[in-house]
């Protein structure tokens, strides 16, 4: 069995044994989902821009993967404080193969995730588009998964300390969210706030979901594969080169 593949296997199973976790990850998912989409729903339709819940489903969905991936990267906080990355660091094996199988685990976990949430949403009256769009949405929810996991595992690279990573990732996940357009349309924006939904990266991965559950995209959904395509392979390498130097 390679090391990519039993890394790969170890988070998933760490993941599917902690069914607390999976439930409680759930809850701002659902807060957003319950409260804004039933909440502002009259106001939205109103507007004239038809229903709130089938609008803002796709953005909770990449809501829950952004978080669920980006926080896989405390797993190496845990396995360095216990000793067991030391154990994985010492084993001859390329860290560059490591690192891309803890990338991949977390990005598993986070599409199971976004899988959860979109069933979730389908209870609370989301509905899809039509069946043939459901593998181009999984491909998103991969791309974005793989982005911020790799994300993630760079972060988790350089840091010692538990509290130091908690302090980066809320400075880097609430923007992240928030300007994505998963709340609210990217059209008609602010210049300023405009620039800022383009550079990033969860706004083409909220988009090309919205494409392809609800057929509805302010941007191109080959536009959105480029990007997020070019940026995984970016954050793949800087989460190699910061791996390549951590000290266990």
């Amino acid at each position: 069995m390679s090391v990519i593949h039993a890394l790969w296997l170890r988070e998933v199973k760490r993941y599917l044994r902690s069914r607390p976790q999976m439930i409680a990850s759930l809850g701002q998912p659902l807060l957003y989902l319950l409260v804004l989409g039933f909440g502002l729903g009259p106001v939205f339709q109103r507007s004239g821009q038809g229903s709130y819940l089938q609008f803002i489903a796709p953005g909770v969905i990449g809501m829950g993967i952004l978080f669920t991936s980006i926080f896989s990267g405390i797993g190496l906080l845990w396995d360095r404080q216990f000793g067991f990355l030391k154990e994985t660091l010492v084993a001859p094996v390329p860290r560059l193969s490591i690192m891309v199988g803890r990338t991949l685990g977390g990005a598993t976990i986070a599409m199971i995730q976004g899988m959860l949430v979109l069933a979730v949403c389908m209870i609370a009256g989301f509905r899809l588009q039509s069946l043939a769009s459901v593998p181009l949405a999984l491909g998103f929810m991969a791309l974005i998964a793989i982005v911020f996991s790799a994300l993630g595992t760079a972060i988790g690279s350089t840091l010692r300390d538990m509290q130091g990573f908690q302090l980066i990732m809320n400075f880097l996940v609430m923007p992240i969210f928030f300007l994505s357009g998963a709340l609210f349309p990217l059209s008609n924006l602010p210049s300023a706030l405009h620039v800022a939904t383009r550079l990033d990266p969860l706004t083409y991965g909220i988009d090309g979901l919205r494409a392809a559950l609800i057929g509805l995209s302010e941007i191109s959904v080959v536009l959105d594969v480029a990007v997020l395509a070019a940026v995984a392979v970016a954050f793949l390498l800087l989460g190699a080169r910061a791996f390549s130097k951590i000290q266990a």
